[in-house]
């Protein structure tokens, strides 16, 4: 009898929103689109900064990288788009818990601490290579930078029509050991499995 070879699994962490939650997500979403949209409402650095925090509710990370954080890190990778906007977003909020801290990083390797990467536009020449290194760390990578999500980043915010949108490469995610919340694929724009070869 051939012997039967058990693999460890580590499994995501689980989403612990409440019922009522689940139904308020698109709403949380669609307020955001809309805000953008009318000339009195926020900046659109300040819609991007709602964005990047909102998306960290609904991704589950590995069980072990959650359970030694102190806190839930966003990182912002390269020339800062944000200045005190993303500060004063997240400023008295938490997630799963964890008091959500803001840092940045100019190169990939001192985000190691981090849930959620934004990757900036200045970093676009190099990022093949910050996209190979977020993966190896189980980052949620978020970007402006045009056809993000189609060259391999997890979620890429899109302008459309005076919008700001959002697309999700779900197959990214996978690769890098995320669980995305079905309700936030719900709300995206367009949901790709796999990066578009040659992109």
């Amino acid at each position: 009898m051939g012997r039967v070879v058990r693999r460890r699994v580590r499994r995501a962490v689980p989403f612990k929103l409440p019922p009522y939650a689940i139904g308020l997500v698109l709403l949380i979403f669609v307020s955001v689109v809309l805000s953008w949209s009318q000339s009195s409402g926020p900046t659109e650095s300040q819609v991007k900064a709602a964005y990047l925090y909102n998306f960290g509710k609904f991704v589950g990370w590995q069980a072990d990288r959650a359970a030694i954080a102190d806190s839930f890190e966003i990182c912002v990778l390269g020339k800062d788009p944000f200045g005190a906007v993303l500060d004063a977003t997240v400023s008295g909020e938490s997630i799963g818990g964890r008091k959500i801290t803001i840092e940045r990083a100019s190169e990939t390797e001192q985000a190691t601490g981090c849930s959620v990467l934004f990757v900036s536009s200045s970093e676009e020449s190099r990022l093949t290579p910050i996209l190979a290194a977020a993966q190896k760390m189980s980052l949620l990578t978020v970007s402006d930078i045009p056809h993000f999500a189609e060259r391999g980043g997890i979620i890429g915010l899109v302008s459309q029509q005076g919008k700001i949108r959002f697309e999700v490469n779900r197959g990214a995610a996978g690769r890098s050991h995320l669980v995305l919340s079905s309700e936030l694929l719900k709300v995206a724009t367009k949901v790709i499995e796999k990066p578009i070869p040659g992109s």
